[in-house]
């Protein structure tokens, strides 16, 4: 049964539906299809705008679908959705009836534009924080093409299914048994991949609104991007932002404690802080979107994005930060969602009672190695350098669980697979030469952050790590082009930096153009 606080919130959200919702529930000898059912008629009792039916396909697992005035909306949970998953239930509803926050235009065109029919189906764990972000992006693109239906799977109520597709990871995307995506991802980076994989049936270069004009535009939607933006407004320039999404990696940090004057917060209720203060400001945020290019003709810059649209101005700063880092080294990749992993907290499940390896010796490391060790029965931990480098407290508490292993001075070589599953981990000792391996079922790679500069490579100086050169203010190798926060050589990535980084440079760039420089 649902909270009656819950509920008596679930009132007041839903009082402003229009449209007939109905909650679709599959027949079912499952175990848990009356949980199912109180839980779809406890939401359907607080609005008289949704209705529970029990119609259809028998289903081996709960199962039930939303329709809106009659029609399906292409959204279907096989699951019970709890836990992170009922925030993407609850956004299902009001999406479904145009409500909450939907792509722009521009994004709006491109989903249409991809070609169907499309059948999806996401397997996730109701304790994965990263699995709702894909989700909801599925879930929208389904509500806005006319030939799309994405299945939310609860991967603990269809073990059969996890065991035939061999799935280690998730949230994991399938298109029938192809697997599409493993791993956080979010609408813009879906959509990138459902159009490589799929394709299109049409270009939107011509779209209305595909091109936009500003003062300065500001490329990265973190703390360092936001600043800039907000500070870039507040002189009165007309600034757009281009992101991916707002927030950027804080989006997926859980507690922050650093942030001075915010004791505590977390990463999702940042970013959302972040989007707030920018409309506040008046900039224009163009969100979903993949930068692929910068044209530079000295007086205007102009940024090509996926999908056909331009944003041209006479300046722009960098502020993009950067993403997990990847070994490298042969079978990462082939094996990525098939053994291979980035989130202990996401992924770390799927590794009950089994043997893993994290790769990597500072905090993120240690503090992966000690979480594994709750549920693996061995993690042993490779680092490259000749000792630990997390802090003392966090090694003092790996050093006392009996079923990690520390192994250093440790180049790791190769991740070695049958392209179904992970089998070993091979590496070299970096004293000895000797090339070791371990049997194990998982390697989850944690060897810090690498700049996401690659759109700018070709243009802008970068050093051997790939940052982009910047001076003391923030400029860089091209007139008119300034980079803040973590993609840039600028030292120590922290947020308060970033957000210090953001505003600096922005006020530098304000300062050259009203110099005429």
């Amino acid at each position: 049964m649902l909270d009656p606080d819950l509920l008596e919130q679930l009132r007041s959200l839903f009082q402003p539906l229009e449209s007939r919702l109905t909650l679709v529930q599959s027949p079912s000898d499952h175990a848990q299809q009356e949980e199912l059912r109180e839980m779809l008629q406890g939401v359907a009792s607080v609005s008289d705008k949704i209705e529970w039916v029990e119609s259809g396909h028998a289903s081996p697992v709960p199962r039930f679908s939303v329709s809106r005035d009659g029609s399906p909306t292409g959204i279907v949970f096989r699951a019970i959705p709890g836990g992170h998953e009922f925030t993407s239930f609850v956004l299902a509803l009001l999406n479904s009836d145009g409500k909450g926050k939907l792509p722009d235009a521009g994004i709006l065109a491109r989903i249409k534009a991809l070609r169907g029919p499309v059948r999806l189906r996401t397997f996730v764990s109701l304790e994965c924080t990263n699995c709702p972000d894909v989700v909801q992006a599925l879930n929208v693109m389904a509500l806005v093409h006319d030939d799309f239906q994405h299945e939310t799977w609860d991967g603990a109520m269809a073990e059969a299914e996890v065991e035939r597709l061999k799935i280690q990871g998730v949230p994991a995307v399938f298109s029938g048994d192809t697997l599409l995506h493993v791993g956080k991802s979010d609408l813009a980076g879906l959509l990138d991949t459902l159009e490589e994989k799929l394709g299109r049936t049409e270009s939107v270069d011509t779209a209305e609104g595909a091109r936009h004009e500003f003062d300065l535009v500001v490329v990265g939607g973190g703390p360092a991007g936001a600043a800039a933006a907000i500070y870039s407004a507040r002189k009165g320039l007309k600034v757009g932002l281009v992101a991916g999404r707002i927030g950027g990696q804080v989006k997926d940090t859980l507690g922050i404690e650093n942030l001075i004057s915010v004791p505590y917060t977390e990463g999702p209720k940042l970013a959302s802080d972040l989007r707030a203060h920018m409309d506040a400001a008046g900039v224009t945020v163009l969100d979903n979107r993949t930068v692929e290019g910068v044209a530079d003709d000295e007086a205007t810059k102009t940024l090509h994005m996926k999908g056909g649209e331009t944003a041209t101005a006479s300046q722009v700063i960098v502020a993009t930060g950067a993403k997990w880092r990847e070994l490298g080294v042969p079978g990462e990749k082939e094996h990525m969602g098939r053994g291979v992993a980035f989130c202990p907290h996401c992924d770390g499940p799927f590794y009950k009672g089994r043997r893993v390896a994290v790769i990597g010796g500072g905090n993120s490391g240690v503090e992966a190695a000690i979480d594994l060790a709750g549920i693996c029965s061995e993690v042993t931990l490779l680092e490259f350098g000749d000792a630990l480098r997390a802090d003392a407290v966090l090694q003092r508490k790996l050093a006392s669980l009996p079923n990690t292993t520390v192994v250093v001075s440790a180049r790791t070589t190769e991740v070695v697979g049958d392209g179904q599953k992970v089998t070993a981990i091979r590496w070299e000792d970096r004293v000895s030469k000797e090339i070791k391996e371990k049997e194990l079922d998982g390697v989850f790679v944690q060897i810090g952050l690498a700049p996401n500069s690659g759109a700018f490579k070709d243009l802008l100086e970068t050093n051997r790590a790939g940052e982009i050169v910047v001076d003391d203010r923030g400029r860089t190798s091209r007139a008119g082009i300034y980079a803040a926060g973590d993609v840039t050589t600028s030292p120590f990535k922290q947020i308060v930096i970033g957000m210090g980084d953001g505003a600096k440079v922005a006020l530098a760039a304000f300062d050259d153009r009203i110099r005429g420089k």
